[in-house]
């Protein structure tokens, strides 16, 4: 299992940062803007872990279950979403083979998840099996072909990194899964992640927008009725 007790511990731990903050911050906004969710909408978070996004859809209005293969991040989880006084639903499942009837919600959304998914054709099968027609599947992930790519990409020689075990890609890679249905995809974080921390802002990210490539994608599809 790539994220034990351990991991699921510090996994948050990034998001206190300023530095993580606004990475959040920037791959939400980014995410949001294409997905759009919506009130009563009843949405799958795959790959949930710690229910980061699970929690912002909550916020939205949405009706959200997550799911995850680790049973350490799910535990977790559960007591924040709890907490926040939230009603999600986390299921222990696998993104290739997941428990739920076809048509079943309204949208499908993955963040940071699908860089574990070797075989990304099966997931992005199973996620369009439960949506119902004219709903839609987003994914975020990290940009191969990016700086932040290649820092993961560095850090994955390590064999007690979580990235080890990471596939990275490149939009293009996901784009062509399903053209058909494909909505649209948008670069984000443009900050170099060797800028200093005190340099990290919303402003240098605008700075630094259309002179790199973004270190984080998300692509947007729409099924079809």
């Amino acid at each position: 299992m790539v994220f034990n007790s351990h991991k699921a511990d510090n996994y948050d731990s990034w998001y206190n940062t300023k530095k993580g903050n606004i990475v959040d911050e920037i791959e939400t906004k980014t995410a949001f803007e294409l997905f759009q969710p919506s009130t009563k909408e009843k949405i799958l978070d795959v790959g949930c872990g710690t229910g980061n996004f699970s929690i912002k859809l909550a916020g939205k209005g949405c009706r959200v279950t997550g799911v995850d293969v680790a049973e350490p991040m799910l535990e977790k989880a559960r007591l924040k979403a709890s907490a926040r006084g939230f009603d999600i639903l986390f299921y222990r499942q696998d993104i290739i083979d997941l428990k739920f009837e076809d048509d079943f919600f309204d949208g499908v959304i993955s963040m940071a998840a699908v860089e574990f998914v070797p075989d990304i054709k099966r997931a992005y099968q199973e996620m369009k099996r439960v949506v119902k027609p004219g709903g839609k599947i987003l994914i975020g992930t990290i940009n191969r072909d990016s700086t932040w790519g290649e820092l993961y990409r560095e850090q994955s020689r390590s064999e007690t990194s979580v990235f080890h075990h990471a596939i990275l890609r490149i939009p293009e890679e996901l784009e062509k899964i399903d053209r058909p249905n494909l909505v649209a995809t948008q670069e984000c974080l443009f900050i170099p992640p060797d800028a200093p921390e005190d340099e990290i802002s919303w402003e240098e990210e605008k700075r630094f927008a259309g002179r790199v490539r973004g270190g984080f994608f998300c692509i947007l599809w729409k099924i079809k009725q």
